[in-house]
């Protein structure tokens, strides 16, 4: 895909938290299920196994560090959930209870290919 001036390249796929990994009884925030835009099945996950995930949230106040309101909690594919195409996702800090129904960047590397 080649780019005209002006034009941006998005390198993720958007994606949405549907929740924590979770029995009847149990839920287990560290293990968070996200649906990736465009994955219906089992084998289109196979792609994304190792992928980084990046939830980008806003906050109250500025870091030190660059200045911004932004901050970042960084994850990994971890495998398959289900048949739908569904997935397990490991993060750096569990993403917290806000962070249902929310966005995920999935970004397109590291690559394995």
């Amino acid at each position: 895909m080649v780019a005209g001036k002006g034009q941006r390249i998005r390198l993720y796929v958007r994606g949405i938290v549907l929740g924590y990994k979770r029995s009847k009884s149990n839920q287990y925030p560290n293990t968070s299920l996200i649906q990736i835009e465009g994955v219906n099945t089992r084998e289109d996950v196979a792609w994304y196994q190792g992928k980084r995930l990046a939830y980008v949230y806003k906050a109250k106040t500025k870091t030190k560090k660059n200045d911004s309101k932004y901050r970042c909690i960084w994850g990994k594919v971890c495998r398959p959930h289900g048949n739908t195409g569904v997935v397990r996702a490991r993060f750096k800090s569990n993403l917290p209870p806000k962070s249902m129904g929310a966005k995920v960047r999935v970004m397109m590397y590291p690559s394995r290919i």
